[in-house]
């Protein structure tokens, strides 16, 4: 029998569809979700086996570890070593949203994402069925919803052609709203003992644009290789 996909914008299947998904993560298997950006495969951050069933519903190895979706800034303080002051500003502006920092992981959790050097990638998705379910479930593994080197689902449909039966529960809510992966950036050389110019680094270019980062950042944003760095300010994509 195929995985269900629930429409979320009934009421009653939202209500199933959310039942199943959070009993489906409980037992370690996967779902597919909306979020702000493109479609996501969630699995629970805390189990390994979850997390590696994700990685082989992709095609991917273990040094793609996934990003960790929260349901809020607490529960990234609870994952991170440390939040520096500049993070706190980009969380400020652009969460819920399509930022996504990467930060030195808390040593004490015990989890197994991958091959991460010690870092977390964390992000709290402008989305109330995914926000609800984070709240509920507590941070999961999620990547977009596709196979590696396939186009991200923005329909929930999309989704369960490329991924089938490796997915327990499919939870559909329309076209994503922007069809746009996050931005990622690394802060990780905020924290810890300082480099001579700690700088924050663009590791993806997405929903968040490099001038908006520059805004809340300065010149804590590092300036890309090929920028010229008297007009760094225009180095991103139109």
């Amino acid at each position: 029998m195929s995985s269900p996909l629930f429409d979320c914008s009934d009421e009653a299947q939202l209500l199933s569809g959310m039942r199943q998904a959070r009993q489906a993560i409980g037992r370690g298997h996967l779902i597919v979700m909306p979020t702000d950006t493109v479609y996501g495969v969630a699995a629970d951050a805390f189990s390994a086996q979850a997390v590696q069933r994700l990685l082989d519903a992709k095609g991917r190895g273990r040094q793609q570890p996934p990003p960790v979706l929260v349901s809020g800034v607490d529960a990234m303080r609870a994952l991170v070593e440390e939040v520096p002051e500049a993070v706190e500003r980009l969380v400020e502006r652009f969460w819920p949203g399509g930022l996504t920092i990467v930060l030195p992981a808390q040593p004490s959790l015990s989890w197994d994402l991958g091959e991460t050097q010690g870092t977390v990638a964390v992000r709290m998705p402008d989305h109330r069925i995914a926000l609800e379910l984070l709240t509920e479930t507590g941070p999961l593994a999620v990547s977009s919803a596709n196979l590696t080197g396939r186009p991200a689902a923005v329909i929930g449909d999309d989704a369960r052609a490329m991924l089938g039966d490796s997915v327990a529960v499919y939870l559909d809510d329309g076209p994503s709203r922007t069809g746009v992966a996050s931005t990622i950036v690394d802060a990780t050389a905020l924290v810890g003992p300082r480099e001579d110019e700690p700088r924050v680094r663009i590791l993806r270019e997405g929903a968040v644009s490099r001038d908006e980062l520059r805004e809340v950042l300065g010149d804590l944003l590092e300036v890309p290789d090929d920028a010229d760095p008297d007009d760094h300010a225009h180095s991103g994509p139109a």
